[in-house]
């Protein structure tokens, strides 16, 4: 799945100015590499991206994939997924959305709601700390693992829900 011409020409104008602004070389290679996670909508690993773009840049290592991600993440241009058994993924959509992760396959998609839009953080966070981002991530099954799902297998939501006493969130 990808994104329009247009948000993808304009991440990577974003990417292109925030390396300048920086300082950093713009390359061939990190191009291409911020192109292959700002293009798609199903939040790489970088594993993912090395494999996608290793047919066109044979001479690009993992380390160069992940050494750019991590650049681009701490320039602000991309974000972060990571769950405790998988490895990170990488998010170009800088708008506000949410995340539906499927505990099963895997699969990582965004959402957005103006409920969700609408929260305010705690005040007791002041005693705590200065927020700078907040993440919200939904976890369940997919349709298509949903689908398949086996009629006596029980998932961790199942499971969640027996011992929350069925709350609604």
């Amino acid at each position: 799945m990808a994104i329009s011409k247009k948000e993808l020409d304009k991440r990577i104008n974003n990417f292109k100015e925030a390396l300048r602004h920086s300082g950093i070389k713009l390359t061939h290679q990190r191009l291409e590499i911020f192109r292959e996670v700002a293009k798609v909508i199903d939040h790489p690993a970088a594993e993912t991206i090395f494999q996608r773009i290793r047919k066109r840049l044979p001479t690009v290592s993992l380390d160069t994939v992940y050494r750019t991600l991590w650049l681009a993440n701490d320039l602000g241009l991309i974000t972060t997924l990571r769950s405790s058994r998988q490895r990170t993924r990488f998010d170009a959509n800088l708008s506000r959305h949410y995340h539906f992760i499927c505990s099963k396959c895997g699969l990582a998609m965004d959402f957005h709601s103006d409920e969700l839009d609408e929260l305010t953080l705690s005040e007791t966070l002041k005693d705590i700390g200065l927020p700078e981002t907040t993440h919200l991530e939904v976890k369940g099954m997919c349709l298509k693992c949903a689908k398949n799902k086996k009629p006596r297998e029980e998932t961790s939501y199942d499971r969640e829900q027996k011992v929350s006493g069925n709350r609604q969130i």
